[in-house]
């Protein structure tokens, strides 16, 4: 993270006030002293103008075929809430694409998501469980199998208020200008 913002050129005042996460905060997880929830860390891409999955590490891949065992495979879990975000996806950095599995325990959301800078659209399908999407001021209820799909405009979460596990694939498109 430290090395992303200083080569974008940011001190951490600018980086806080692009983020909308406090300097302390910033400043603890680039010591390594804070290890920050979801919602933080998609604010921490937000800010730096970086996908999630360039902010953990995605190395460019300019192979036209590409594998991505699951023992390689970019991921993500929240400590606190136990949220997991797995990239599915190769990771091109000039992609516009990125195919994510997530899976949410019982009674736990992503915390809420800010909107991008680029206009930027979900696609989802549930694999396991039940799903609520959260935008807006609309709750959409999925089951298992349904697919859903939203262009991010609003904040937005995504909730599992069921008693059993929740696993979905989900296609994020960020168009650009």
């Amino acid at each position: 993270m430290k090395r992303l913002r200083t080569q974008a050129g940011l001190t951490l005042e600018e980086f806080a006030s692009q983020s909308g996460v406090s300097r302390a905060m910033l400043s603890k997880v680039e010591r390594g002293e804070k290890s920050p929830t979801l919602a933080i860390i998609v604010r921490i891409a937000k800010g730096l103008n970086v996908s999630m999955s360039a902010l953990m590490g995605a190395e460019p891949d300019p192979a036209q075929v590409s594998v991505i065992r699951k023992a390689n495979r970019l991921a993500f879990r929240d400590a606190e809430t136990g949220f997991e975000r797995h990239n599915l996806s190769p990771t091109h950095l000039d992609n516009d694409l990125e195919f994510l599995l997530h899976r949410i325990p019982p009674g736990e959301s992503s915390g809420e998501l800010p909107p991008y800078k680029v206009p930027t659209e979900k696609y989802l399908v549930v694999h396991e469980g039940q799903l609520t999407v959260q935008t807006g001021e609309a709750n959409y209820v999925l089951e298992t199998g349904d697919s859903f799909y939203f262009d991010v405009r609003d904040s937005y979460r995504f909730i599992n208020a069921g008693r059993t596990p929740c696993a979905y694939y989900l296609v994020i498109r960020r168009r650009r200008s």
